[in-house]
């Protein structure tokens, strides 16, 4: 059998420095490590002429395969790790203008996935994409991440777009489950046991879920499941997740495995909001056309991060740190974030650029650069939605009807708000008594204990909560954590019927029903 190993040839010479990596095979009478020298810098030109003539000979036309033979500089790396292919799952989980930002942060990273040299087939997207060409967005058919920033919306393929973007079509995909996947274009991650796949994931999410413009919502022990049966068919080498939203900490926590080969980091821990960041009326903002925010703390933080450096150089851990420090506003944590990380931590010695690819033109960039430590304007990414709305309202004209739509309309928001969080608090009261409802729906567990034990009961505890007292919506899916204290607590599914029936019976909701909206769970 030919042998695969490569010895390397080294010139040493002031004019002509470089290292020939060659096949074993090839090198016929040659010792292991020959040492070419020449002391007369008049011999430089030859001796390089020499050099590549003497072993291009022996290689012929295979020299066109750069695999085999490569000349490169003594200050370049050979890619021992390059073996496998990159794939990239970028999904963002919301519809609607006002959440503009979920859909410009994947458009931005497959942008950079594509700079760094993944190939479209084996990047796969999820966008409702409603919003590059909605009457609201100022540059149609164009979508921006930073205030100052380019197109990231052209070329983006639409693999899965408005009600094919669903948690079922996704874990198809990264099962690489053609046949389980509906509608779209039918794309899956068919990847080996030498590959890697990087997954990134911007929206809201609440305890334990994460959230998808068509129902029910991801639920953290399904997709976990997911991600066991990817590895148990030995169908990647390693996994990288990049994971904004509100508490996506406990979508991890107390339930992620050490020995799936998979690193992940979140925008929040598993108690508090991520922030949506270049929003309008804050610093930075936006362009003055632009009544919504432009992209996520987190999102943009590792984005900017990673098309700003040498991705051959910087390493997961190197912009793990980076990013923490941004997405925490510099320690400001009452308007930032703490990032977490959960998995398989030996990975973050690894160099990016085996899941983000590298883009020749930042070779001379540094592998990590700190940024000045200057807190940033920020929003709630709960709020964001009211942000917008705010904003519409304040431009229309007085006296038109737009203004009295937008009116009704944040109106109806704040209404249906102050009901969610009125009937969750009287559950807890007709549950456990007005001392020790709060309480005991508001509890969090110990680090490293999971949100609930018993996820099939969280998911029916929703339900019953949503046939009595209306959709969660993306802001009311901050209750997960009352569903989840119920079931630890022992309730019974008859016991929360009655005090669902009791807390919302006097509600109309025919706008906010499941019937309309769908069952989150």
């Amino acid at each position: 059998m030919p042998c695969s190993h490569r010895y390397i040839i080294t010139v040493h010479h002031p004019h002509c420095p470089l290292n020939y990596y060659y096949p074993l095979a090839s090198l016929h009478n040659f010792s292991s490590s020959a040492v070419l020298s020449m002391a007369s810098p008049h011999s430089s030109a030859l001796l390089c002429l020499l050099f590549l003539v003497l072993f291009g000979a022996t290689r012929g036309a295979r020299l066109n395969h750069p695999r085999d033979s490569i000349i490169r500089l003594p200050t370049e790396e050979e890619d021992g790790e390059e073996a496998g292919t990159r794939w990239a799952v970028l999904v963002a989980g919301s519809s609607g203008y006002g959440n503009y930002r979920h859909q410009a942060d994947v458009c931005h990273a497959y942008q950079l996935l594509k700079k760094g040299g993944l190939k479209e087939e084996n990047i796969v997207v999820f966008m409702y994409d409603d919003i590059a060409m909605n009457e609201m967005n100022p540059r149609p058919g164009v979508i921006i991440n930073h205030p100052k920033g380019e197109d990231v919306y052209a070329g983006v393929p639409k693999d899965y777009t408005g009600k094919h973007v669903t948690t079922e079509n996704l874990y198809a995909v990264l099962l690489g489950d053609k046949s389980a996947v509906k509608g779209g274009s039918g794309k899956v991650v068919n990847s080996t046991s030498e590959d890697r796949i990087f997954l990134y994931y911007s929206d809201h999410g609440g305890p334990g879920v994460l959230g998808m413009p068509n129902m029910p919502y991801l639920y953290a022990m399904e997709f976990m499941e997911v991600l066991k049966k990817k590895h148990a068919a030995n169908s990647y080498k390693e996994m990288v997740l990049y994971i904004e939203a509100c508490e996506s900490g406990s979508i991890f926590e107390g339930i992620m495995p050490k020995d799936l080969n998979i690193y992940v980091t979140t925008a929040s821990n598993a108690q508090e909001s991520s922030f949506g960041f270049y929003c309008p009326g804050m610093d930075p903002p936006p362009p003055p056309e632009y009544i919504t925010c432009l992209g996520d703390l987190y999102s943009i933080a590792w984005l900017e991060d990673s098309e700003t450096h040498n991705l051959k150089k910087e390493t997961i851990k190197d912009q793990y740190q980076a990013v923490k420090d941004r997405t925490s506003n510099f320690n400001t944590y009452n308007i930032g974030s703490h990032v977490m990380e959960y998995g398989n931590t030996s990975i973050r010695a690894e160099k990016l650029y085996l899941y983000q690819g590298f883009d020749p033109a930042n070779v001379n960039l540094p592998p990590n650069v700190l940024r000045p430590d200057t807190p940033v304007g920020v929003i709630n990414q709960r709020d964001a939605d009211l942000l917008f709305l705010w904003h519409m309202y304040k431009n229309a004209d007085n006296g038109s009807e737009k203004k009295s739509q937008v009116l009704k309309q944040i109106t109806e928001t704040e209404r249906h708000r102050i009901h969610l969080d009125g009937s969750i608090e009287l559950i807890g009261v007709l549950l456990y008594g007005p001392k020790e409802g709060s309480t005991l729906l508001n509890a969090v567990r110990a680090p490293g204990l999971p949100l609930v034990d018993d996820w099939q009961c969280l998911k029916s505890m929703v339900r019953v909560f949503e046939t009595h007292c209306g959709s969660l919506t993306q802001y009311g899916m901050k209750h997960m954590r009352a569903f989840a204290n119920i079931c630890n607590n022992g309730v019974s599914q008859a016991s929360m019927e009655e005090a669902c029936g009791a807390a919302c019976s006097a509600n109309d909701l025919t706008e906010w029903h499941p019937s309309i909206r769908g069952y989150s769970a």
